[in-house]
């Protein structure tokens, strides 16, 4: 028997809010993990903030995050160009982690590093894709036993992303050794850069053109130098005026 569907909408309301070293989605990794060194928070708002609704999720090292894709058009489409397939071959956006979707719902592991309770409710996060300002719908508990099942099969992404090679020029170092966090500022430049935020049909192509990514309150700049066949990525200034 064929059940006529529902016509029952449903109203998201958001949680809470991410503050991150992401201040826009270009340079953010495209997957949860990619760059450990990304600070940042999860600040629940009213009436969520209490922290009875966080009471036992320390013991958890891992955490899934429900979020909106606030920064993407609402508009979607049945076909996507995934950036693993070079972003010229098409599978269904539902077999695709594509921003472009149907209710714009977006789903991280992270790392949870930590919960403030003091004021509100924060949750530290390490390793986390998600751009500053992200509105968050949900939060559960990560259970291996339960959500990584073995034999599986990961389609057309089986292994984590290449990461290039990353340089530093030394405009960039000597800009880089102003910083107090230069350290981790570094290694997140080099994490997010080495994932080669470029769009993919720019990948594998000779070309001079600078890139910029917004990290924490630096503009990053980065250009593909060609070494033989293989594609280094320089940072050739970190702006710290803006």
């Amino acid at each position: 028997m064929h059940h006529a569907p529902s016509s029952e909408s449903f109203t998201l309301t958001p949680i809470g809010y991410v503050v991150s070293d992401y201040a826009d989605k270009f340079g953010v990794p495209r997957q949860p993990g990619l760059a450990p060194a990304a600070n940042a928070e999860l600040i629940l708002s009213p009436p969520y903030d209490d922290p009875l609704v966080v009471r036992g999720l320390d013991a958890f090292s891992h955490v899934w995050i429900s979020f909106v894709f606030h920064q993407s058009p609402e508009r979607w489409s049945p076909l996507v160009r995934p950036p693993r397939l070079g972003g010229n071959r098409k599978v269904g956006v539902f077999a695709s982690r594509s921003t472009h979707r149907p209710n714009r719902l977006g789903l991280s592991l992270v790392e949870l590093g930590g919960i403030d309770t003091h004021q509100g409710v924060r949750l530290k996060l390490s390793g986390c894709d998600l751009v500053n300002g992200t509105p968050v719908v949900d939060i559960k508990p990560y259970l291996p036993w339960a959500e990584s099942p073995p034999n599986v099969q990961a389609g057309f992404a089986p292994a984590p992303p290449e990461q290039l090679t990353v340089q530093f020029s030394a405009t960039a170092l000597d800009q880089l050794a102003q910083r107090a966090d230069r350290d981790s500022l570094s290694a997140l430049i080099e994490q997010v850069i080495g994932q080669d935020p470029r769009p993919a049909y720019r990948h594998g192509q000779a070309s001079e053109r600078v890139y910029g990514v917004r990290l924490r309150d630096v503009d990053v700049k980065f250009c593909p130098r060609q070494n033989g066949e293989a594609t280094t990525l320089e940072v050739v200034a970190i702006d710290i005026s803006g």
